[in-house]
C-alpha cells in the first residue's frame, strides 16, 4: 500500500465533493488507498466487469465510454484530477456501466470494496456522503441528456464546456482553465461532427474565449463562457459552489 503525499491529500481535499465529507471519512478513504498507474490508453476497468472499488484521479485523465456492436464509441465524460469515480457500482453492486481508459500516463487513488464495506459497516451515516456524490453524477447525466434534446449546437457546446472546465475545479478556483480533451473526443460527447465542434470552438476561439492546440482547450474567458451557456438558475448555483465568476442575468 502506497503512502499518499502531502501534495497528493492536498490535490485530493480541494474537490468539490471530497472538501465537503466529514475529516475521519477523508483521513479513512486516504490512509487506505492505494495508488495505481496506467500507460496510455490502458483501461483501468471495461463495461461489464464487477465492482471493486472507488477512484479519484491524481493525475492524467481517463475517458468514460461504451462501444457499440459496430465498433462506434461513445464517449460521456472526461475525469481530470482530483475527481471521484465509481460510486454508482458501490450501491447497486451491479457490474461496471462503461469503459474508463486512460488519457496518457494517468495515476490514480484507488479504495478496494472491502475497505469500504468495513467503513460503511462502522458509520452507516457516511453512506449520505457517497450517495451525495451519486446524486451529482445523476444532476449532470440529466443536463447531458437535455442539452442532447433541445439545445441548439453552439449554446450545447459551450455548456459541455463550462460542466468539464467546473468538473476540473481545484482549490476553490474559478476552474483548471485547461482541458485535455481531443475535439474527436467531444465530438462523440455531443453527438455532432467533428467538423460542427470544430467550427464550433473556432467561432469561440475567435472571440477570445478559448485557445485551441493539440488535444487541449484553454478556457481564457470563463464568464463569457458561461454566459454562452445560458444557464438555468439551478446550474448557476451549482457554479457557485465551485467558485465560478458568473456574469449577471440580464
Amino acid at each position: 500500500m502506497a503512502t499518499l503525499t502531502a501534495v497528493q491529500r492536498e490535490l485530493l481535499r480541494s474537490d468539490i465533493w471530497f472538501s465537503q465529507v466529514p475529516p475521519p471519512l477523508a483521513e479513512s478513504l486516504m490512509n487506505q488507498a492505494l495508488l495505481k498507474t496506467l500507460r496510455d490508453g490502458e483501461t483501468l476497468f471495461s463495461r461489464g466487469e464487477a465492482v471493486d472499488g472507488l477512484y479519484a484521479v491524481l493525475e492524467g485523465a481517463l475517458h468514460i465510454s461504451g462501444v457499440t456492436r459496430d465498433g462506434r464509441e461513445a464517449v460521456l465524460s472526461l475525469i481530470e484530477p482530483p475527481m471521484w469515480f465509481g460510486e454508482i457500482a458501490l450501491f447497486d453492486r451491479l457490474p461496471r456501466t462503461h469503459d474508463a481508459v486512460a488519457e496518457g500516463a494517468t495515476t490514480v487513488v484507488f479504495v478496494p470494496l472491502s475497505v469500504l464495506d468495513t467503513l460503511l459497516d462502522a458509520h452507516p451515516i457516511y453512506w449520505r456522503y457517497f450517495g451525495v456524490l451519486m446524486a451529482f453524477k445523476v444532476r449532470m447525466a440529466f443536463i447531458a441528456l437535455e442539452d442532447l434534446a433541445i439545445v441548439q449546437p453552439a449554446e450545447r457546446l459551450a455548456r459541455r464546456l463550462v460542466w468539464l472546465t467546473y468538473c476540473a475545479v481545484t482549490g476553490g478556483e474559478m476552474g483548471r482553465r485547461r482541458l485535455t480533451i481531443k475535439q474527436t473526443q467531444l465530438a462523440l460527447m455531443m453527438s455532432l461532427s467533428r467538423q460542427t465542434v470544430n467550427q464550433l470552438l473556432r467561432a469561440l476561439e475567435q472571440r477570445g474565449v478559448i485557445r485551441l492546440s493539440y488535444g487541449l482547450i484553454d478556457v481564457l474567458d470563463t464568464a463569457a463562457l458561461v454566459d454562452a451557456a445560458m444557464l438555468t438558475p439551478v446550474e448557476r448555483r451549482m457554479l457557485e459552489r465551485a467558485g465560478f465568476f458568473l456574469p449577471a442575468t440580464s
